[in-house]
């Protein structure tokens, strides 16, 4: 691949990445199952450096009688792979691709004006078990082991030929690789990869060294349900007054009109209705609910105001927790806008510790992922 191809690859990846973030801020992972046992196919471009023993090299140059006047490597160039593969569960993946990192060479010239120089460049195919540790819902570290059969080909020229029993030799063998990076998600389907591999080879011309491929790409998963729209919870009816029963003027003595009742009156909301999705940010639809909310309880005496925050079982207990309590506090921070007592508002976040429903399910889930404002007051 020419550096021109290599480099509208790398601007292709780029216009994919402002895409994909476009639209992270409204996708729901709602599908664990399907994205823990999803195939999906990637790609990665980037710069590799070469490690071909040098010094080996440099021994054969001056092996019979030669002096080294000037030796010169370039170890770098653009490298890049393909890839499809396969979730087994959430940790572990198996991963099947072709590979290129490019080419790498030297320049050099001995005593009695002789030059020689040289180029290798290494391509095959690879095979790895990849293993991945969840740090949050959207970031995760990988880490990968397996093998690569790389074909190596080589070139020399120059008017030391004569030193080099074939000029254009080529060797296929398989070697180890490693490698591990870090992968975050936009979406269930999209995610960005940084990685390093080390891949082990060989020259064609009995040297050994690595190559290391420094990257960054875009993994797909294939085949994602669509999304089901979120729910809004009922809303709970508020208890009627209780007004005692009096008596007839005739029978009784006056009676004082009934004192006011205290009166409890509870809303839910969906999560999804009112935030974009992993935000504490109200949208203008979530305003719209509180603002409904206020006119409900106009004419209450209010005495308390308790939101409360609630989350599903994805992602790890702590951060569901501390987003519940974002949310119940984004709400306060909104009735108070609206003239609303702040001592009077309590907020609490319960992360995923209350379900409604079964979190094994989208729908379950969708329920789980609520607000609830409960007004205690005294109806006029």
């Amino acid at each position: 691949m020419t550096f021109t191809k290599k480099a509208g690859l790398m601007g292709a990846i780029g216009c994919a990445l402002m895409a994909g973030q476009a639209t992270a801020a409204d996708d729901v992972f709602i599908n664990p199952e399907w994205a823990n046992s999803a195939w999906y196919v990637g790609g990665n471009v980037g710069q590799s450096r070469g490690n071909i023993d040098d010094v080996r090299l440099i021994r054969s140059l001056t092996a019979n009688g030669a002096t080294l006047t000037n030796f010169t490597a370039d170890e770098k160039d653009v490298g890049y792979k393909l890839y499809v593969g396969k979730q087994l569960n959430q940790y572990f993946a198996v991963e099947a691709g072709f590979f290129d990192l490019g080419k790498f060479g030297f320049k050099s010239s001995t005593t009695q004006n002789g030059t020689l120089n040289g180029e290798a460049g290494f391509r095959g195919a690879n095979l790895d078990l990849v293993a991945q540790l969840p740090v949050s819902q959207r970031f995760s570290v990988f880490g990968r082991a397996g093998m690569n059969y790389a074909k190596a080909t080589t070139r020399f020229n120059g008017n030391r030929l004569f030193a080099v029993t074939n000029p254009s030799p080529s060797e296929r063998k398989l070697n180890a690789k490693a490698g591990f990076g870090l992968e975050y998600k936009f979406s269930e389907a999209l995610a960005l990869r940084g990685e390093v591999e080390r891949y082990r080879v060989n020259d064609a011309v009995g040297n050994r060294g690595d190559v290391d491929l420094f990257s960054v790409g875009l993994v797909y998963k294939i085949g994602r349900p669509a999304a089901a729209k979120p729910v809004a919870a009922p809303v709970e009816p508020a208890p009627a007054p209780v007004v005692p029963s009096v008596a007839p003027a005739a029978a009784q003595p006056p009676v004082e009109p009934a004192k006011p009742v205290p009166t409890a009156e509870k809303t839910t909301f969906s999560a999804e209705a009112v935030f974009a999705f992993d935000s504490s940010v109200l949208r203008p639809a979530g305003k719209a609910s509180l603002d409904d909310l206020l006119s409900k309880v106009q004419g209450m005496d209010t005495d308390v105001m308790i939101t409360v925050g609630h989350t599903d079982s994805i992602g790890s207990a702590a951060y569901n927790e501390k987003l519940s309590l974002r949310r119940a506090a984004s709400v306060k921070a909104y009735l108070v806008s609206k003239g609303i007592d702040a001592s009077r508002v309590y907020t609490e976040g319960k992360g995923e510790t209350q379900p409604v429903a079964d979190n094994k399910t989208a729908e379950g889930r969708a329920k789980n992922r609520r607000v609830t404002v409960e007004v205690v007051g005294m109806r006029r």
